[in-house]
C-alpha cells in the first residue's frame, strides 16, 4: 500500500522525529523501500562522487545478530529494515566512471572531465583525513535525504550512533573501503515519537562574524 504523504518539504521536516518503538507486522514494500532509496542518494556530493553505500539488513535473523552490536537497542529488530549508511574512504576511484558519463550525456567537455579527475586525484592522493572526512560528511548528506524521504511515504526513522563500529564490520563483512557512519531504522512507529523542543534563532544564528 501507498502511504505516501502529499505534503510540502516544510511540513516533512517539521514532522520528522527520531521513532525508538516499530511495529514489528508492518513491512514495506520492495518498490516503496526502492523509491525511498533512490531519493536519498540523489543527495548532493563532493565532486559528485556519490560517497555514500547503503547495506540494507531486513533478514530477521540477522537483525537479532545487530541487537547486542547496537546495545541491545530494540529498534533494530522491530524495525522492517535496520540500515547501515557507509561512506566511500576511496571514492576517488569514481572520478573517471562518473566524469565518463557525464561527457557521454554531453554534461561536460573533455577538458573539464580531465580537469575535475585531476583536482579528485590530488586531494585523495596520500590524504586519509580528507577521505574519511568527505566519506563521513557525504554520507550523512544521503541518510537525512532517506530520513525526509521516508517521512513523506509515511515512514518513520531513526538515526543511530550508538554501536561498535568494530563489531559491525566484522558481522556484516564490511570491506574496509566502507566506513560505517551511521545506523538507522526505517518501518513504521508503534508508539509515536515525543516531542522536542529547538533552540530559536537567537542561540543558533550569528551574522557575520562572531
Amino acid at each position: 500500500m501507498n502511504t505516501e504523504l502529499k505534503i510540502s518539504a516544510e511540513q516533512v521536516m517539521e514532522a520528522r522525529h527520531s521513532v525508538r518503538k516499530y511495529d514489528p507486522n508492518e513491512k514495506i514494500p520492495q518498490g516503496e523501500l526502492n523509491e525511498i532509496l533512490r531519493l536519498a542518494a540523489s543527495a548532493p556530493s563532493s565532486w559528485n562522487l556519490q560517497h555514500w553505500r547503503f547495506l540494507v539488513v531486513t533478514d530477521p535473523a540477522i537483525k537479532e545478530k545487530l541487537l547486542p552490536i547496537a546495545y541491545n537497542q530494540q529498534q533494530v529488530v522491530d524495525a522492517y529494515a535496520t540500515i547501515i549508511i557507509l561512506g566511500d574512504l576511496e571514492a576517488y576511484k569514481s572520478a573517471r566512471p562518473v566524469y565518463d558519463e557525464a561527457l557521454a550525456k554531453g554534461y561536460v567537455t573533455e577538458e573539464v572531465r580531465e580537469t575535475m579527475i585531476a583536482q579528485i586525484e590530488g586531494a585523495y592522493n596520500n590524504n586519509p583525513e580528507i577521505a574519511r572526512d568527505e566519506a563521513i560528511r557525504n554520507s550523512s548528506y544521503a541518510a537525512m535525504q532517506l530520513m525526509l524521504a521516508a517521512k513523506t511515504k509515511g515512514y518513520d526513522t531513526c538515526p543511530m550512533g550508538g554501536y561498535n563500529r568494530d563489531a559491525l564490520i566484522k558481522e556484516l563483512n564490511i570491506p574496509s573501503r566502507y566506513l560505517p557512519t551511521l545506523m538507522l531504522t526505517l518501518g513504521k512507529a508503534s508508539v509515536q515519537a515525543y516531542s522536542t523542543s529547538r533552540f530559536g534563532l537567537e542561540e543558533l544564528v550569528i551574522q557575520n562574524s562572531f
